[in-house]
């Protein structure tokens, strides 16, 4: 499905929260941090160090203040002038505002590339005055030196024994015209035991060759030890993973199935038959599990003949998860950052 640029940036804005990262707090805090500098240059009336005749006041060292965030408690340094005092109220009075605005763009950065253009909407955005073009545009090298790293950092917290896969189409602007193009995540579980988004990227077309790609650019930065991949059942990826994870096993993720599924129901029945499939998640053990499916399935054959044969030809695909333990099903039946919680 096609969405627009906000509907897109807010999933991306979701799949970063959802994974527990420090690099992302590091991110934010040199962003806010290079914000706060390049303020109190524009008071200073000079660059920190800069022999100037408009300079009209000087730095005086940092103040610690703590800022607990979405992403964690980040210790910032805030800094002193000689004379007069300085105190970034844009950040820290109305910090779920300002908050919000930094992992917007930090996200949007991390995806499309960093701009001048987008620093600039950032800083309007979160209220400050008096920064001009030069600092902005110095800003925007800073931060897209601090985004390249984040892309292109080691994948060093492994084995990532889940792996989940996704993607989201939407429109972009290339070449003077409007296209569509994929952009797909990774996120997986680490040794530490935390959800870490592994990596974005914008493919052309959601096809072998670009999962293909994508799943490579993982492996060389460090991907290892997958033990199962979650996705929908796209053609394209499932055949991107048998070449390039040949040892991992696949769960079809539950959510997209059901969607499919009751594609192929009346519109009548399709609360009784989706009760009716969850049942089949709802066991407590491996055993039973596959036995309700089995039931399910011949329930369904008299009066939904289709929706049963896409259920038996299914089982392998959506009951992957009962050969792991029971504690890790939830999170690993479903590759929806909503079901996961």
């Amino acid at each position: 499905m096609v969405m627009d640029r906000v509907e897109g940036l807010a999933w991306l804005v979701k799949q970063v929260e959802a994974a527990d990262t420090d690099l992302l707090s590091e991110i934010v805090k040199v962003v806010v941090e290079a914000l706060m500098g390049a303020e109190a240059d524009s008071l200073c009336g000079a660059a920190y160090g800069q022999s100037s005749p408009e300079r009209v006041n000087q730095r005086n060292g940092y103040r610690a203040r703590r800022w607990d965030t979405r992403v964690g408690s980040i210790d910032l340094s805030i800094p002193k002038l000689r004379k007069g005092s300085y105190f970034p109220d844009w950040l820290l009075e109305p910090r779920r505002r300002s908050e919000r605005c930094l992992v917007q763009v930090v996200v949007e950065c991390y995806v499309r590339g960093v701009s001048t253009r987008r620093v600039e909407g950032l800083v309007q955005a979160m209220g400050l005055t008096g920064i001009s073009k030069s600092q902005v545009s110095e800003l925007a090298k800073e931060l897209d030196e601090v985004v390249e790293s984040f892309r292109n950092r080691p994948l060093d917290q492994g084995p990532y024994t889940c792996l989940w896969l996704d993607a989201m189409t939407q429109r972009c602007r290339e070449g003077g015209r409007v296209v569509n193009v994929a952009t797909v995540i990774a996120t997986a579980v680490n040794c530490q035991g935390k959800r870490e988004v592994l990596g974005f990227d914008v493919i052309t077309s959601e096809d072998e060759a670009g999962w293909r790609a994508f799943l490579r650019s993982l492996a060389e930065r460090g991907l290892e030890g997958v033990k199962l991949v979650i996705s929908d059942d796209h053609k394209g990826l499932k055949a991107a993973l048998a070449a390039e994870l040949p040892g991992s096993s696949w769960q079809r993720c539950r959510t997209h199935f059901m969607r499919n599924l009751l594609t192929r129901v009346p519109k009548s029945a399709q609360d009784l038959v989706a009760s009716l499939v969850r049942s089949i998640f709802a066991q407590p053990s491996a055993e039973e599990v596959w036995a309700q499916h089995g039931r399910v399935v011949e329930q369904l054959e008299g009066r939904f003949p289709q929706a049963a044969e896409l259920l038996a030809d299914a089982a392998e695909d959506i009951l992957a998860f009962t050969a792991f333990p029971k504690s890790m099903w939830r999170q690993i039946w479903s590759n929806n950052p909503q079901e996961r919680r």
